[in-house]
């Protein structure tokens, strides 16, 4: 007792309590008892008062950040601490740097430790080095009690028996199995997943298509304290975790993510959830359990999700995307071995180019047109092909006739839950007394509630129901036969889209070493499985691709442009119903392009003028007659003429129109004006 002075008592006396973890603070209430209990302590003792610091219940001591530790420090160093109560050791300091810390600050400003039947002075040596040993002793313990801990955690998973938090879709089963959940909904849900994401093979795809379906997805909430199952919009992370959870692939997996240490402002700072490869899991147990689909597919999941994350650059190929390009993902260049990338434009169609990183910045390593590469991979796709084509037709008109059913299925299977509801909670109000109205008029409205649920998941059923029209007619399914034998013609069908061609070449091609000479493309083709195949060819000349517009188009724009200039000679080709090679519209900027490129003149009159050629107003004119009566003339051959096309303008050469004049004799007039000539058309 000698130890406490006046000066110790003057001062405030300091309660630290502290527990490791919540479930301690929740649970071990005899030992929370015991600590705040340390206030009465410091009262037989001497002091008026003790200041309790609580607020680092539920926080480990091995390091981490304590806000009620490091005011406790702060205390000390103001010289307002006289002494420091705790439990033991363990409760102040897990690390010598925080007990060695806290030890040094007291003997600096001589304030006392004490725990429940010691009293230590730190600026005293004995008792310094006692409480250096049961700091050691705290830290080591601590040591054993993890490794301790650890090893059988080990071994349990190891046995594929550690079972923390069962996946939707699963129960514990007897003897630390797991079973499938006896839920139909939720099992029936589970597999549409499986089944959408091998259809669509994309987790965004996915995810749009369940929320314009309004399918929703199971997920466990432990907010109640145990484990319920709740139902909630499909958003891409719950798919994600679906689709790469290895549970559903039958396989028990343990040591899947790891905590990082870090120090931050002297102090150790753990970051828990860091994912690690597959080859570094601690525990992985395949067919450890009844799967939702097999451990290959799960793995080929887990390949293709990789792959299409686009953030990740020239590392993956990217999802297939809705562009034209087919081949987009695949390329790689053969020189640099870099990524190829696409570029669109509106006038050269699709480009792969290769943006070399390791030469001269801005210089184009490999640079080609799209469409010759992206024909040739396919036909070579297609020739592999061939054998399966009629067995994919079969399966996709049976997907095609099965498709409504998951979703009528689904709704079927929400219908029934919300009828299992709403009588549940017809027989809670109809146990109630009807007298206790507290209760009643709560259970009531519950009630209401069930049946507008059940009410709305009827109507959507009916309505499902009467929209659906996804069975094929007999005619349809010998179509779709017809197609699996002539898969050319499948593949060039207008209803065959881009992203599904994509799909179909990333299934069977692993990459594409583009290898560009002087005047050859030679594509090297990585076959899964491992084999190759070289394709070649040459490389298209100035002028050589698939927009160009055809030669007839040419010729009439040619003759028009004598006469019309290129608005004019733009609206006549809109008016005859003919495209530009990228099937637009004509107008006079693109009429130009064309005639530049080919040299032809642009139109003026001058020259017209120059080479003799007259219009019809012209040679109405010079007759001094009616628009409609010179084109009489022309149209019975009275007056030769000539034009590009039917509705083209007529054009007269000068020397046949001096012609008609001198052979055609004059008549006098017929009519009050002395002006218009009379002339015989018979």
């Amino acid at each position: 007792m000698s130890k406490i002075s006046a000066d110790h008592l003057r001062r405030e006396a300091y309660v630290y309590v502290r527990q490791s973890t919540p479930g301690q603070v929740k649970n071990h209430l005899e030992s929370k008892q015991l600590q705040y209990a340390l206030t009465e302590r410091a009262t037989q003792l001497g002091w008026q008062a003790a200041t309790v610091i609580d607020d680092d219940q539920g926080r480990s001591a091995s390091g981490i950040h304590r806000v009620g530790f490091e005011a406790l420090l702060g205390a000390l160093c103001e010289g307002k601490v006289g002494a420091v109560f705790c439990a033991e050791a363990s409760r102040l300091a897990r690390n010598g740097r925080d007990w060695h810390t806290l030890l040094e600050f007291c003997s600096l400003v001589d304030t006392l430790i004490i725990d429940a039947t010691s009293i230590y002075g730190p600026n005293q040596a004995d008792d310094r080095a006692l409480l250096g040993l049961k700091g050691a002793f705290s830290e080591m313990e601590l040591s054993a009690f993890r490794s301790r801990a650890q090893a059988a955690i080990k071994h349990k998973a190891a046995r594929g028996q550690l079972l923390r938090k069962v996946a939707v879709g699963y129960v514990r089963g007897a003897d630390e199995r797991i079973d499938k959940d006896p839920d139909q909904r939720i099992r029936e849900t589970i597999e549409l997943v499986f089944r959408k994401f091998r259809e669509l093979g994309s987790v965004r795809q996915v995810t749009l298509w369940m929320r314009e379906e309004h399918v929703e997805l199971p997920v466990s909430d432990y907010a109640a304290g145990m484990r319920q199952v709740v139902w909630k919009q499909a958003s891409y992370g719950m798919l994600h975790r679906i689709l790469t959870n290895p549970i559903y692939g039958g396989a028990y997996a343990y040591g899947m993510t790891k905590t990082r240490v870090s120090i931050e402002n002297g102090r150790k700072r753990l970051f828990q959830g860091n994912r690690v490869e597959q080859r570094d899991w601690q525990v992985l147990l395949v067919d450890h359990h009844e799967g939702y689909i097999g451990w290959d597919e799960y793995q080929a999941n887990r390949s293709l999700i990789a792959q299409n994350a686009n953030m990740k650059g020239a590392m993956v190929r990217g999802s297939p995307k809705r562009g034209e390009a087919l081949l987009a993902g695949l390329l790689r260049c053969g020189r640099c071995g870099c990524k190829l990338y696409v570029v669109y434009s509106s006038h050269q169609g699709n480009r792969y180019e290769c943006h070399d990183t390791h030469g001269t910045a801005g210089i184009r390593c490999t640079s080609f047109g799209g469409w010759h590469a992206d024909q040739l991979v396919s036909q070579e796709v297609l020739l592999r092909l061939a054998p399966l084509g009629i067995q994919a037709s079969l399966e996709a008109a049976e997907h095609i006739a099965c498709a409504g059913d998951e979703r009528v299925r689904h709704k079927e299977l929400a219908l029934e839950q919300a009828r299992y509801e709403m009588e549940r909670a017809q027989r809670n109000y109809e146990a109630v007394d009807p007298l206790n109205r507290l209760v009643a008029a709560e259970l009531e409205r519950r009630w209401n509630d069930a049946m507008e649920a059940h009410a709305q998941a009827q109507a959507e059923l009916e309505s499902l129901r009467q929209n659906s029209g996804s069975t094929l007619s007999q005619s349809a399914r010998e179509e779709l036969r017809r197609l699996g034998t002539d898969l050319p013609r499948l593949w060039s069908h207008p209803g065959a889209s881009a992203d599904i061609k994509k799909r179909i070449l990333r299934t069977v091609l692993t990459e594409i070493v583009v290898i560009k000479d002087d005047s050859k493309i030679r594509l090297v083709l990585h076959w899964q499985g491992g084999d190759h195949t070289e394709l070649q060819y040459e490389k298209p000349g100035k002028g050589q691709h698939r927009f160009v517009t055809d030669s007839k188009t040419i010729e009439l724009m040619e003759s028009l442009a004598r006469v019309m200039s290129d608005g004019a000679i733009a609206a006549f080709l809109n008016r005859l119903g003919i495209r530009t090679a990228h099937d637009d519209t004509w107008n006079a900027h693109r009429v130009c392009s064309q005639r530049n490129d080919r040299g032809i003149a642009v139109y003026r009159e001058p020259d017209r003028h120059a080479r003799g050629e007259l219009l019809v107003s012209e040679v109405a004119s010079a007759l001094n007659v009616g628009y409609e009566t010179a084109l009489r003339l022309i149209r019975k051959g009275l007056i030769p003429a000539t034009r590009a096309c039917a509705g083209a303008p007529w054009v007269i050469r000068k020397e046949d129109l001096e012609a008609f004049q001198t052979a055609q004799p004059l008549q006098s007039p017929q009519t009050a004006n002395p002006n218009q000539l009379s002339i015989d058309l018979q």
